[in-house]
């Protein structure tokens, strides 16, 4: 069909008839400058036809134009973008005669149906900067005339434009870098997301939208015109650039016919299908998603780069504060290097063919936390070359990456040599981490920007707020050789992109490499190899009971010192907090302080190990006393039969309340707690031992929609039980109605009596939740171990995390007549990870009860 306008069809079913032509020419050829060229011709020509249908039938020549804005202004349509029309005149009148034609006009677009956001201005009011609107006025950067009078667009164009922004350069450019800072803050100021949005994450189209309105604002400021869109960027920026916006532009015009609206988030299952397509590189074969995300993080680095540069090269784009900060980081220029505006420069061009000069360069910009300026990154791209042929290495390179590694920028150091290839050109075993997707679906960062954050987080210890991290930031300066652990975190996870199924293994047998490339000390050497090949061990024993001395004893035995215990402890803390942001819960936290604090103990024990631990439960025993006397002839019954753990779970008041708890059972069978902690919620039960209670009461919780993540169960010689539950409210359900507390608390003393329905809450549950489908399928593992623990069986089960899933498991162990002596409940993305200590009769549950048990397990949960 052509593009000229049909009179013949309804204006709806012609646009419909279009785009469905386009959309198949894209899925054809997967051009997206021809896709958006195409529906941006498209609307032209409907709004060409309104126009001269609606607005000025049958008149030449009138005071009023049609303008397109936005991407519609830089004719860059995409399928489900929004069309933004400026209804220009030149006074109020012609505002009040046209305003039923203009509505009729807009209707007209609505119907077809086009998301339109119109908006009708005088030319004197294009004239002034709102400062609740100063997006409008970046908007008019992109005006371009569509129909009515020409010379009022002209004027506007060429004329009232250049003026305005020459008038408000400065608030201009400040509000853009504000927005776009503001941005980048929030997804981290790194382009290296796992699940982007092309749109707006750093390094996508709104960036390359601010690098074109910067670059224009500041040539109109200087030139007092406009200037060709194409010389907007630099010269030796210009291929980079428009390479990365074909791909980006072809990506997010997939994306919207993918999903059929304006939806730039670029999935898991987008990226496969993407990459199958060959979206963006005009590749017949089908390439691997994580190949492809790569090609995605290099354009997305490279027009990233662009625009932080022109933020920070822009004196405008910073504010007052700003600037005064980097006025006086301009003093610290030195010899070798100057600093300008917070950016630096080489005193001498040529100085960084000296790979010393080089060095020390970064080391500078880690100290000082300092950008480099476009010219310093150019002079260093190109010494690259001539120090690839001869790198520095051994113990002179090594000197100088322990000055980076231990200042306390050295994260953005690190970043910036990646950036421009300096960093896997000294360290080539980094070359496997570079862009490295992981689709775990459970960490948010590349696998090379992962390192840089858990090298960043360990920096930004000091001067933390929180109690917990002043107790990590002191154990940190308590290391003797911090540059071995920041070593050790660089390279913990490159083996994630060898060919290999374990990636501690692959990262050991790069480790060598470097380490041996690096000439490090033998004992220095032993001390990395034993972190990266450790430094998923203290996640795992988490997931044990790590009050149970035996767990603790096993521990300790696998670190063997207290310096190596220091390290693996603060590179655990830190691999979990750069998984994302909300990876390292306070209670993640505190259980790491834990086993730390209790694998020092274990270190530190002497012979007299069984007095010790004596005097340890006297004194828990006597201090509860000391603080509820009135307990009297109460305190040891309950006490009695409970495991010493329990003694070292709870402070002494939680105790005394649950004796008291106790104490009132003859009145009330359920005794419930409901307390707000900081960051959850805890809900305590007492009473007395029957089949399925914490089935039960995990069940209730998951009918009221709560997120169990941690749980503690006990039973005294009596059948008394004393269960935790520890659960967030992803609803706000009670944080924000008070009243729900006691409504809550009676529905779970419902559960636990018999009283309510269980099934029927959770079925009802279940219906409401909107729950995504499965984006990686984990296959459910069920295992025992009997030698981790003196008492109790170890039940580990591996499933999908889905609501009611700790009902389910904690129902086939009720069924079993197990009973549950500790919960420990974590989750990895949707992979659920639940240890249970259990026992039966009294002992721990031998192998014939674990295959029944294993089966029934493996039979529930197959329906997840």
């Amino acid at each position: 069909m052509s593009t000229a306008l049909s009179l013949d069809n309804p204006l709806r079913e012609w646009y419909a008839g279009e785009s469905a032509r386009i959309r198949g020419e894209f899925e054809r050829d997967h051009d997206a400058r021809a896709a958006i060229s195409a529906r941006t011709a498209l609307l032209d020509n409907i709004c060409a036809k309104l126009w001269s249908e609606i607005i000025v039938p049958g008149r030449d020549s009138v005071p009023f134009c049609l303008v397109a804005l936005g991407g519609f202004g830089r004719s860059q349509l995409f399928p489900s973008s929004d069309v933004d029309l400026l209804f220009l005149h030149e006074n109020g009148v012609a505002e009040d005669q046209w305003k039923d034609r203009i509505r009729r006009f807009s209707q007209q677009l609505w119907d077809l149906p086009v998301k339109l956001s119109p908006a009708t201005r005088s030319l004197a009011e294009c004239d002034r900067l709102d400062g609740q609107n100063v997006e409008f006025t970046i908007s008019l950067l992109d005006a371009r005339f569509l129909a009515g009078d020409r010379d009022l667009f002209t004027r506007l164009q060429y004329q009232l434009v250049p003026r305005l922004v020459r008038r408000e350069y400065q608030a201009l450019v400040q509000r853009l870098a504000e927005v776009t800072r503001e941005r980048h803050g929030k997804a981290g100021n790194t382009v290296f997301h796992l699940e982007p949005n092309i749109k707006d994450s750093p390094g996508c189209l709104r960036d390359a939208n601010i690098v074109s309105w910067l670059g224009m604002i500041s040539a109109i400021d200087k030139l007092g015109m406009r200037p060709e869109p194409e010389l907007v960027v630099a010269p030796a920026l210009r291929q980079p650039f428009h390479e990365a916006m074909q791909f980006l532009c072809d990506v997010r015009c997939f994306l919207h016919y993918r999903h059929g609206r304006d939806d730039n988030t670029l999935t898991w299952e987008a990226q496969d299908t993407a990459a199958q397509l060959g979206i963006g590189t005009r590749e017949s074969a089908a390439t691997a998603a994580t190949d492809w995300m790569r090609v995605y993080f290099r354009h997305a680095r490279s027009v990233y780069r662009i625009a932080s540069q022109l933020l920070e090269e822009i004196p405008a784009a910073r504010s007052s504060l700003y600037r005064q900060l980097q006025t006086w980081r301009s003093r610290v220029s030195n010899a070798d290097f100057s600093v300008v505006n917070g950016l630096v420069y080489l005193q001498q061009a040529k100085s960084v063919e000296d790979a010393d000069v080089l060095l020390r360069l970064f080391q500078f910009v880690a100290h000082h936390g300092l950008k480099l300026s476009t010219a310093t990154e150019r002079s260093v791209e190109q010494v690259l070359p001539s120090l690839a042929a001869t790198p520095p290495q051994g113990a002179a390179l090594w000197n100088r990456l322990c000055e980076i590694l231990y200042e306390p920028h050295a994260a953005d150091a690190l970043r910036s040599m990646h950036q421009i290839g300096l960093l896997t050109l000294l360290l080539p075993e980094l070359q496997a981490f570079d862009a490295l997707v992981v689709r775990d679906f459970y960490h948010r960062f590349t696998v090379d920007e992962h390192s840089f954050i858990a090298i960043e987080s360990l920096h930004r210890l000091h001067g933390s707020g929180s109690d917990w991290e002043r107790r990590f930031a002191e154990l940190f300066n308590e290391l003797e050789q911090p540059e071995l652990l920041f070593l050790s975190l660089l390279l913990h996870d490159v083996g994630k992109g060898l060919p290999d199924d374990s990636h501690v293994r692959g990262s050991l047998q790069l480790a060598e490499s470097c380490l041996a490339r690096l000439d490090l000390p033998q004992e220095d050497r032993e001390t990395v190899i034993f972190l990266i090949a450790s430094h998923l061990e203290m996640s795992a024993t988490l997931r044990r009971d790590i009050f149970d001395a035996a767990t603790v004893q096993s521990f300790a035995q696998k670190v063997g010192t207290p310096e190596r215990l220091k390290m693996l402890c603060l590179l655990t803390f830190a691999d979990i907090r750069a998984v994302h942001p909300d990876a390292l819960t306070p209670w993640k936290a505190d259980n790491i302080w834990q086993l730390y604090i209790a694998a020092v103990s274990e270190m530190n024990r002497s012979v007299d190990e069984q007095r010790f631990h004596a005097g340890s439960d006297d004194d828990s025993v006597s201090r509860l006393r000391s603080i509820a006397p009135a307990l009297g002839r109460r305190l040891k019954p309950f006490l009695e039969g409970l495991p010493q753990r329990y003694l070292r779970a709870y402070a002494a008041d939680d105790m005394a309340k649950h004796v008291a708890m106790a104490g009132r059972l003859e009145a009330r069978p359920v005794q419930l707690d409901l307390q707000r902690g900081r960051h959850w919620f805890e809900l305590t039960l007492v009473t007395r031992d029957r089949p399925l209670i914490f089935a039960n009461l995990s069940g209730a919780l998951a009918a009221w929609g709560m997120n169990i993540v941690k749980a503690n169960a006990f039973s005294n010689a009596a059948g008394v039980i004393v269960d935790t539950f520890y659960f967030t409210d992803p609803f706000r359900t009670l944080e924000l109605n008070l009243p729900e507390w006691e409504r809550f608390q009676r529905s779970v003393e419902d559960v636990l009596t018999g009283h309510a329905d269980l099934d029927r809450m959770l079925e009802q549950r279940l219906k409401s939740a909107r729950r995504r489908p499965a984006k990686v399928k984990i296959e459910t593992g069920v295992a025992f171990d009997n030698d981790c623990s003196q008492h109790s069986t170890l039940l580990q089960v591996i499933a999908q995390d889905v609501p009611g899933l700790l009902h389910r498991i904690a129902s086939r162990i009720a069924h079993q007549q197990c009973n549950i002596e500790i919960a420990l409940i974590d989750t990895e993305g949707q992979m659920a990870i639940d240890v249970f200590y259990l026992s039966a009769a009294g002992g721990k549950v031998e192998a014939p009860h674990q295959d029944r048990l294993r089966k029934e397990l493996l039979e529930e949960l197959a329906s997840s």
